[in-house]
């Protein structure tokens, strides 16, 4: 059974890590208004978020800057023309994705960049270059993270493999991904389990990435909290790709820690992230989400589905379990 006190009193190490620019971003492939994204940042700062993520180090070599908002790249010029010194306790956080950034050349040295925490994003295939990443983003002097991707499709023995060779790297955080949105709490708890194994043995964190296609990933990060996670990822309005994610409104509402603070959330929700809804860009559960949820199935079916302005739910069903 759950201890109570972990649910009802606050650990000061638990970190809340806003996403909306960066799974969001996903959603409208990155077109933020700075007027947005400043409000974002102020809005952050008032609710006593701990790491704001504004996106991705994309590879231009790989992504036309044509096609995409500011937030795809990150460039070091644009966060501080948002963030000035930001002296402040609100940290920056980008995400690199192994094969999809040029980290060598594009991540500078921590003292000549804005940025905090860089997220190294992996599948468990990739986990030698998500080292290599790691140790390149330490050796600059950031905070760093690694978010495995796919936890779902994964074999026990691959994970704990891939964690043997994480904790001994200088990576800080372990990030659980339920990037598919196909668990339950109950295998939340034993996914923890494996993973704290290996953050105790080589003092390393845990975090969660929870995506909502089962409409579980509330659920599923408050019962990642009472098993001992630390590090809490959540957008506002659950903006995120597909079903989206843990929403940031409901999470800052469960924490006991009174530097939390939702109103400033609220606020911002109603002035900014009702209008994109209004604009027609699409984000939230819906069946389609949850039949790839249930399936232990990459969305993109789904997200395709939802472009094409079907309604067609049992024949999508049908096409998409054809596929066994």
């Amino acid at each position: 059974m759950k201890e109570i006190s972990k649910l009802l009193s606050y650990r000061p190490d638990i970190k809340v890590v806003d996403a909306t620019l960066r799974d969001g971003g996903l959603v409208n492939d990155f077109y933020f208004s700075d007027e947005f994204v400043k409000a974002l940042y102020n809005a952050n700062l008032r609710s006593g978020v701990d790491y704001m993520e504004f996106g991705y180090k994309a590879d231009r070599e790989m992504f036309d800057e044509d096609k995409f908002g500011k937030c795809k790249f990150c460039d070091d010029d644009y966060i501080r023309s948002i963030v000035g010194e930001n002296n402040t306790d609100l940290k920056i956080a980008v995400m690199a994705d192994v094969g999809r950034c040029d980290y060598k050349n594009d991540i500078h040295d921590r003292s000549e960049s804005p940025i905090d925490l860089i997220r190294v994003a992996t599948y468990l295939h990739t986990i030698p270059r998500a080292v290599d990443m790691i140790e390149d983003a330490k050796k600059k002097g950031y905070e760093v993270s690694c978010n495995i991707m796919a936890i779902s499709n994964a074999q026990e023995g691959d994970v704990r493999a891939a964690l043997d060779i994480l904790g001994q790297s200088p990576v800080d955080v372990f990030y659980i991904v339920d990037s598919f949105g196909s668990l339950y709490p109950e295998q939340i708890q034993r996914i923890v389990s494996v993973f704290d194994e290996f953050a105790s043995k080589y003092g390393k964190k845990i975090g969660i990435h929870a995506h909502n296609n089962q409409q579980l990933a509330f659920a599923n990060t408050i019962e990642a909290v009472g098993d001992g996670v630390d590090w809490l990822d959540a957008t506002y309005s659950s903006m995120g790709r597909g079903a989206g994610n843990c929403a940031m409104e409901l999470l800052l509402s469960f924490l006991k820690n009174p530097k939390y603070n939702v109103f400033p959330v609220i606020k911002f929700i109603e002035k900014y992230m009702l209008p994109l809804r209004e604009q027609g860009i699409v984000w939230g559960y819906d069946l389609q989400y949850m039949m790839t949820g249930v399936l232990n199935r990459h969305p993109r079916s789904a997200i395709a589905f939802t472009k094409e302005k079907r309604s067609d739910y049992t024949e999508f069903y049908k096409e998409i379990i054809a596929l066994d």
